[in-house]
């Protein structure tokens, strides 16, 4: 433990907060680098280490503790060489083991402070050797298995057939999973959901958002992750709501749609699950991979299956696998060509019309998947009756309304709905959209001036009974509003408010600025992610172990009265070097009894008297034989 305490003392502190990161340590209880050595050495510590390491790598560590063990019971143990290493590996395994390869795993252990990397020779600590002596009786390989024990039989591939009938499944989950997550985005940018304080949606969150998007109640949330996962949607203050990347996600074809959330769920893999995948892309995800997992982690099998399971079931969701095998875009992602699963997925998926037929009826049906930047515009205009394969939509006073309110005028919805049809405009949809716009802004809501307080804002028209009509309308109700001079209403809630319960009542609504010019409002802010600062443990930790570090002889003494205090505490007779004047080393045997300012009492066993000795003359401290 004095070896690693000083190592770990002599580290930068980056390096150390590198280290406090890696293995996991908790700052509770330790006071100074003898308590962090020991807490790394720790048996609990060391397995939960070991349980993320791949079988070479401990293969590595167990053929170096083996190699250390001393001859000769009077001789201290020596690190083996790489080479050595690399040999013994090479006869266990039954084939070459190249050094290069050892040297590289050796350096992982050593970052772990697991062993000593040093001269090209490596050995792990007596603590991490001693842990991995007890496997055989936790049921895990002992050295020689490790090594030598070859992998499961080779991951099972996928036919020709299998790959076209994975691809058709996998491009039609891929289809439905993009779909179902644009209506998520849209829904959210219409009316945000309630995040319980608890966590997860509510029902009747859960319930609306399942409606919109034609999906299961039970995978709903599954969506939601997978949307935030690619940034399209974002928690904030309570709220899920859309963001600026799902904004402009929602304008991108189909296939790059699903290119966003395919490479946002290959970007969160966990880097040890994302090496197993990409070893073998195109294979199935059931027990062989299981078992070759099991087989590469021995200590974290059950660990490394989690992880595995965890994402597995989005790779589902979203066409990464059909039936747990990796399809053809698929298998690109995890190979890190994004290019290639594009153009894959391109072919498997319909193909997008940038075309639509209008009917009389006020009706818009697309005859098949449309450009997205033509769904976006409909759905500004009408609103979406059926989301199967091909759309259709209904255009109403209501929805041509909010057209306006978002900048549209006659002319330009016309010229696009032109630009669009096979089937030209009927007659009833260019006399609603003409009518609409011509009674559009017949009620304003503006601000109302800061003097006129309680009031924030106010309702007029040139219409008194419209406006008489709006003051009585009991869904209006909770606005309060108040007659004021002339024609308007006064309302104590902000004009964003009442617009919108105007616009919602269905009456030809606009908003105006304090001079009477017309202004477009957005009904919610996109979200806007802020990065969460936190405060790093280790930088704590780090500075109380450098505010309690007191230089090498400090640090020495230190560990000396460390070793007394466990020989007291177990009431172990030791035998104790001290340095004599005149360079002669005398050996006593003696029961440590107590430690402090430099100097320590005990009991001398062979002379029957008390002494009390000073730390700085100690050369050594060993157990009594």
């Amino acid at each position: 433990m004095l070896t690693l305490a000083s190592r770990l003392r002599a580290l930068d502190d980056a390096a150390l907060r590198r280290t406090l990161a890696i293995r996991a340590v908790s700052a509770t209880g330790i006071r100074d680098f003898f308590d962090l050595a020991e807490t790394l050495l720790e048996p609990d510590a060391v397995q939960r280490a070991l349980a993320q390491l791949d079988r070479a790598t401990v293969a590595v560590l167990a053929v170096a503790g083996e190699l250390s063990i001393a001859t000769d019971p009077d001789s201290a143990p020596t690190a083996p060489t790489l080479a050595e290493l690399a040999e013994r590996l090479s006869e266990l395994a039954g084939s070459p083991v190249p050094e290069t390869d050892v040297a590289a795993r050796a350096a992982v252990l050593d970052s772990l402070m697991l062993g000593r990397l040093s001269d090209q020779r490596f050995r792990p600590y007596d603590a991490v050797a001693a842990q991995l002596l007890t496997w055989p009786a936790r049921g895990l390989p002992a050295a020689t298995e490790l090594a030598g024990a070859p992998a499961p039989s080779a991951l099972a591939g996928v036919s020709a057939t299998d790959t076209r009938f994975t691809d058709r499944l996998a491009a039609e989950r891929a289809f439905a999973a993009v779909s179902s997550i644009a209506e998520l985005v849209t829904e959210l940018a219409r009316e945000p959901a309630r995040e319980l304080s608890r966590g997860g949606l509510g029902l009747p969150d859960t319930k609306r958002l399942a409606a919109v998007m034609g999906a299961e109640l039970e995978v709903v949330a599954s969506f939601v992750a997978t949307a935030a996962r690619a940034g399209l949607i974002a928690h904030v203050n309570g709220y899920w709501n859309e963001t600026e990347a799902g904004e402009a996600w929602l304008l991108e074809g189909t296939a790059r749609r699903w290119a966003t959330i395919a490479e946002s769920w290959h970007a969160a893999l966990p880097p040890d699950v994302r090496g197993i995948l990409a070893r073998r892309p195109g294979v199935s995800w059931g027990e062989g991979l299981r078992s070759f997992v099991a087989w590469l982690y021995p200590a974290g099998g059950e660990w490394m299956d989690g992880r595995v399971t965890e994402f597995a079931d989005d790779a589902e969701l979203i066409g990464i696998t059909a039936h747990q095998t990796t399809s053809p875009a698929g298998a690109a992602v995890l190979a890190g060509d994004l290019q290639a699963a594009i153009a894959t997925m391109t072919a498997a998926l319909p193909a997008e019309v940038g075309a639509v037929y209008l009917q009389n009826d006020l009706s818009i049906v697309s005859p098949g998947p449309l450009a997205p930047s033509i769904d976006a515009r409909l759905r500004g205009l009408a609103d979406v009756e059926s989301r199967e394969l091909a759309l259709s939509y209904r255009i109403s006073a209501t929805s041509v309304n909010r057209a306006l309110a978002a900048g549209e005028n006659a002319d330009s919805l016309l010229d696009f709905l032109r630009a669009v049809s096979l089937t030209g405009i009927p007659q009833p949809v260019d006399y609603l959209i003409r009518e609409s716009a011509a009674r559009y802004g017949r009620v304003r809501v503006g601000p109302t001036d800061p003097g006129e307080s309680p009031t924030q804002s106010y309702v007029r028209s040139e219409d008194s009974a419209l406006l008489g009509t709006i003051a009585v309308d009991q869904t209006l109700a909770p606005l309060g509003l108040v007659r004021g001079d002339g024609n308007r209403l006064t309302s104590r809630f902000g004009s964003d408010v009442v617009f919108w319960a105007l616009s919602d009542a269905r009456y030809p609504v606009a908003a105006e600025n304090a001079a009477n010019e017309i202004v477009h409002l957005r009904r919610h802010q996109l979200a806007r992610v802020v990065p969460v600062t936190t405060v790093d443990p280790a930088i704590a930790l780090v500075e109380k172990l450098r505010a309690s570090d007191g230089g090498e002889g400090q640090a020495a003494d230190a560990w000396l009265a460390r070793q007394l205090d466990s020989a007291i505490k177990a009431k172990q007779t030791v035998v104790v070097s001290i340095a004599m004047p005149g360079g002669v080393v005398v050996d006593y045997l003696l029961e440590p009894a107590s430690v402090g300012g430099g100097r320590f009492r005990a009991r001398d066993r062979r002379a029957d008297i008390e002494r009390t000795l000073p730390l700085s003359s100690i050369i050594s401290i060993t157990p009594a034989p």
